[in-house]
């Protein structure tokens, strides 16, 4: 028997390390900048210590982040679609919420004892400012690679207007409303999420037809005659019992025919496959009161319980690890 798979169980976070190190330090955008540097010219521009610098280059090229070749570095072309700034597929913001929760990773133990969540979940959503301004950039950096992929999945043609419930960013409004011309969309957020989100959307120069509506979903009444409404990326943080009020709240807002779609994180029925999902509940667990991960049979449950017909679910098409699900009203 081989002990080769718990042990790179074990170290896998020196990986996370890396790519999280290089990424902020801004390692992978000096690269594509200068076309390869030597490592004092990487040291100089960010700053660092000359030993330290070439530990972290090394093990980048060790991990196939970059190349060595004599004393000049350079990006890999999978780092410099995916990891500089502005490459149109960049994930650098992406990934800075899984950064951002290393430390409560941490801490699991102490979350399996209690049941409660090892950080305030206000410190990402509001109460700090700079926190929250990472976490909702980092929402926009992932919404935009879901997105791309997802929207033109969903059949809008014949909706005018559209709510948003959670939609943090407002990125997946921006999407839906740039392949729809005539739809409007209004997005559902904390206040501290909205002010950010305001900003991503004038900066996408689409401020006339994605609004915020700042507030909690939970007790902000949803605007009524909506032709649809999305909860993507959101209901991962609510109890079963909160769920079915919010399609409850949907359902009263929607026209009659109007469209609901869910698109998240899924297990089966064990709620053990596939194993992504399974380790994203605990995620969701360490950071949010109710977090968790549903299977798509509970979801049709909650949504045929409140009245909602013709439920549709598939997973999306890899590497992403989320389902889609839509239902009628």
């Amino acid at each position: 028997m081989n002990p080769k798979r718990i042990i790179d169980m074990a170290s896998a976070f020196y990986d996370s390390c890396v790519l999280f190190s290089a990424s902020d330090l801004g390692i992978f955008d000096i690269l594509k900048r200068t076309n390869g540097a030597t490592l004092e010219t990487i040291a100089k521009e960010c700053n660092l210590d000359l030993r330290g610098a070439l530990l972290l280059l090394d093990s980048c090229t060790a991990l196939q982040l970059t190349c060595k070749t004599g004393d000049i570095y350079t990006n890999t072309p999978e780092t410099k679609t995916f990891l500089t700034s502005d490459s149109p597929a960049s994930l650098r913001k992406a990934i800075r919420y899984n950064r951002d929760v290393y430390e409560a990773w941490g801490k699991l133990p102490k979350f399996v004892k209690s049941g409660k969540p090892v950080e305030n979940p206000a410190k990402h959503l509001g109460d700090d400012k700079e926190r929250t301004r990472t976490f909702v950039h980092s929402m926009h950096g992932r919404a935009l690679g879901i997105g791309r992929s997802v929207v033109p999945m969903l059949d809008l043609s014949k909706c005018k207007t559209l709510l948003d419930i959670g939609g943090g960013p407002g990125t997946y409004s921006v999407l839906m409303a740039q392949a729809n011309p005539e739809l409007n969309c209004t997005v559902i957020d904390l206040p501290g999420v909205a002010e950010v989100a305001d900003e991503l959307i004038l900066q996408q120069n689409m401020q006339e037809r994605v609004k915020t509506l700042p507030g909690s979903y939970h007790t902000t009444p949803f605007p009524p005659n909506h032709d649809a409404i999305v909860f993507f990326g959101v209901l991962h943080q609510e109890s079963p019992e909160e769920i079915c009020k919010l399609f409850a709240k949907a359902y009263e807002a929607l026209n009659p025919g109007g469209k609901i779609f869910v698109l998240d994180m899924m297990t089966d029925h064990t709620h053990t496959q596939p194993p992504f999902s399974a380790l994203f509940a605990l995620n969701m667990a360490l950071t949010t009161q109710n977090g968790w991960v549903f299977s798509d049979t509970e979801l049709k449950n909650w949504l045929t319980s409140t009245n909602f017909t013709s439920f549709q679910c598939s997973p999306l098409p890899p590497p992403m690890p989320h389902w889609l699900a839509s239902a009628t009203k």
